[in-house]
This record gives structure tokens, sequence and C-alpha cells, in this order.
């Protein structure tokens, strides 16, 4: 007749760890995608959002921003045009502006 024994080891401890290790990965997911999206914005807006963001500067120094907000909109107007243009992947490059004439 065999016995089998076996000794049991708290496994709470060990299950906290790995809960605590869970949530760190999922914020840590989560933060990289909003900051992947936040890349994207940016990079879509990039130069609106800096005239943007110079105009402002120029506003609380107490300066006029009137070119930075200038240039903020002709961007913003551009930034329309664009996205208005039906892109395929034959006039990628044109649309962008990186492509060979």
């Amino acid at each position: 007749m065999y016995h089998v024994i076996c000794s049991r080891k708290p496994v709470r401890q060990s299950n906290k760890r790995l809960v605590r290790g869970q949530g760190m990965t999922e914020y840590i997911i989560i933060v990289a995608l909003i900051a992947v999206a936040a890349i994207g914005v940016y990079s879509l807006l990039g130069e609106t959002v800096r005239s943007q963001v110079a105009g402002i500067a120029a506003e609380v120094s107490g300066q006029s921003s009137n070119d930075a907000i200038n240039h903020a909109r002709s961007k913003a107007r551009e930034s329309k045009t664009l996205a208005q243009t039906k892109v395929t992947l034959g006039s990628y490059d044109e649309t962008t502006g990186t492509g060979a004439n």
C-alpha cells in the first residue's frame, strides 16, 4: 500500500504577486496604446498643433500671436484638403509629398 504525502505551499502570497503583476502589465499596455495614438494624431496634425501652441505661448508672454494663428489656420486648411483627397496605393506618394516627380 502506497501513501502519497504532499506538502502544500501557501498559494495566497504568490497569487497576490501574479495579480499585481498582471495589473501592472495591463496598465503598461494601455499607456503604450495611448502613446501610439498620441504620436499618430500629432504626426497628422503636427504643424497645426505646434502653431497653436506657439500662439498660446506668445499670448501668455504678452506678445501678439497673429502670425502663429494664421499659420495654424493655413495648415488646418491644408490638412482638410488632404483629408478629402482620395488615396490609393498607387497615389499614396503623391498625396504625402514624398513621391518622385
